[in-house]
């Protein structure tokens, strides 16, 4: 090793307390640490603690749950969400990009942060990081892949940024279908252009029911029919059966989403963090149980299936 100070020879002189090889220099004597990696920045958490800590979110702990099995103070656990989350979703958008795929299935899940809607309103706050939160998931039908996905309202300007991610991550001609929502129509001509996508809808009808029983339930859906929108969909194959029952995985997988809690998120960049880490995890680490592969090597990104650790050091 060089000293940083006067450029001359040095020579190792003991690790610090993290096992870090020291060295000092034979000329001014100074001290100093060898270049190394910290896969965690400037966080001091040992990489097996952070290793157990996103296992438990991802698993569908919440934060208080997680604290109190791993022994870890609930802010470091926020702040390794925070970077893991940053982490993962530049990843992904880095890995999942010009995909040849077949046919991708679009849907929303609904969330709230702080408060629902109508709480919001009736309390006047005008805070557009409180309320509603709608996440667009784009799902690759065959391969299971999370393509894409955006967090912000149910409008056009959202679904909008949502296709632009979509075209991000594809390329060449495929079928997408969705539900009824108006402004996907606008959306994926003005991302994906017509003349390489042949879109479907799905439209569900339902039964109208008394309040009482909807609730906290949806309404029975009675029936639904398919539209070609544009291009030459294949109508047999036009679902949001697979895109749904991901939502559920969501649900399942995250706490922030499980519904009639309390362990719903306060912040809107925490909620972020989470479903960046939950789409990271699902695409990399969690064999499928139809495929029995992750969706990433179903899709030929990577070839084996990913630990919490490599997630982590990956993203780094």
């Amino acid at each position: 090793m060089t000293c940083p100070t006067c450029n001359t020879p040095a020579k190792k002189f003991g690790k610090d307390r993290n096992g870090i090889q020291r060295f000092r220099c034979r000329t001014c004597k100074k001290t100093f640490l060898g270049p190394y990696k910290r896969p965690l920045d400037d966080m001091r958490l040992p990489i097996e603690k952070a290793v157990s800590v996103i296992q438990h979110l991802v698993e569908g702990c919440s934060i208080r749950t997680t604290e109190r099995i791993t022994g870890v103070e609930k802010r470091t656990i926020l702040s390794l969400l925070a970077l893991v989350g940053c982490r993962s979703e530049q990843f992904m958008a880095q890995r999942i990009q010009n995909l040849q795929v077949k046919e991708v299935s679009c849907d929303e899940i609904w969330g709230y942060v702080g408060m629902k809607a109508r709480t919001k309103a009736r309390k006047a706050i005008s805070s557009k990081q409180l309320g509603d939160a709608w996440c667009f998931i784009g799902m690759e039908r065959h391969t299971k892949l999370i393509l894409a996905w955006h967090l912000g309202q149910r409008n056009r300007e959202d679904t909008i940024a949502f296709t632009e991610k979509l075209a991000h991550a594809t390329e060449g001609n495929f079928q997408i279908t969705t539900d009824a929502f108006p402004p996907y129509k606008d959306a994926i001509i003005h991302s994906l252009g017509a003349q390489h996508v042949d879109f479907a809808q799905v439209i569900k009808i339902y039964r109208s029911n008394p309040d009482s029983e909807t609730r906290y339930s949806p309404s029975v859906c009675i029936g639904c029919k398919k539209t070609t929108t544009f291009g030459n969909p294949d109508l047999s194959k036009a679902t949001t059966s697979h895109i749904e029952r991901q939502n559920l995985t969501v649900r399942m997988g995250m706490r922030r989403m499980t519904r009639l809690t309390n362990a719903f998120s306060k912040k809107w960049i925490n909620l972020k963090h989470a479903y960046a880490l939950q789409f990271a995890y699902y695409n990399f680490c969690r064999v499928h149980q139809t495929l029995r592969v992750t969706p990433a090597m179903q899709s030929g990104i990577t070839d084996h299936v990913w630990t919490i650790s490599e997630l982590i050091q990956a993203t780094h």
